[in-house]
């Protein structure tokens, strides 16, 4: 276990260190910017945290995306005889840990535009319904990074068209055939995301986790 945190912690500064960290930052600022230009009224406070949840699931693929694509591909292989499956292990782990960044930064934008105060069971929601939109852009961003998709074009049509398919199917009301995020926005201005949230955590993490086995399993035969 020391060795996949060592090399998460490894990948991390890389993508730190590199200018591809700064490319989806520039897009969530500009996000944050367009979401609350103006202050979010009193009473719309989980409405506009849904929203920002929503809406961010793309920065983020993007986000995690660029972390696995940082490393060289003889690097990831080196990495890959010496841990074997842990080096899969440690990288989702360290994707994973740098999109709590932009959802933090994302959150706490939220809170300082709030005109009212909300209360905490609203704070803990709109934490949680973060994390859910991480983990919907980790698998994505897992599934469009370059061990899959070598192409740069292929994989960033493929990361778009991801998103917009998670759009059209939550639209449609289909919420077991992918990550609602449409239903979380829907459900927040209806007043009943916080009494349906258990079962729409569910309907969020189920698409992810057949996202992140595939991602596994394709990964046997692409290092």
């Amino acid at each position: 276990m020391t060795a996949v945190i060592a090399l998460a912690r490894f990948r991390i500064a890389g993508y730190v260190a590199s200018h591809r960290a700064l490319q989806p930052l520039i897009a969530l600022l500009a996000l944050l910017a367009v979401l609350y230009a103006t202050a979010v009224p009193a009473g719309q406070e989980i409405a506009a945290t849904a929203d920002s949840a929503a809406m961010l699931v793309p920065v983020l693929a993007w986000t995690a995306r660029g972390l696995l694509d940082t490393e060289p591909d003889e690097q990831r292989a080196v990495a890959l005889s010496a841990l074997g499956p842990r080096e899969l292990v440690s990288g989702l782990l360290a994707a994973f840990a740098s999109l709590l960044v932009p959802a933090a930064i994302a959150e706490a934008v939220l809170l300082v535009r709030l005109a009212g105060s909300p209360t905490l069971t609203v704070v803990l929601a709109g934490v949680w319904l973060h994390l859910l939109s991480a983990v919907a852009g980790l698998a994505l961003g897992a599934l469009t990074s370059r061990p899959i998709l070598p192409s740069p074009a292929v994989s960033t049509i493929t990361l778009i068209l991801g998103y917009l398919s998670m759009l059209v199917l939550s639209m449609a009301g289909a919420r077991w055939l992918t990550v609602p995020v449409m239903a979380w926005m829907h459900d927040a201005h209806h007043g009943v995301l916080l009494s349906g949230l258990p079962l729409l955590t569910v309907q969020s993490l189920l698409w992810p986790a057949i996202g992140l086995a595939a991602y596994t399993w394709l990964r046997r035969t692409r290092p």
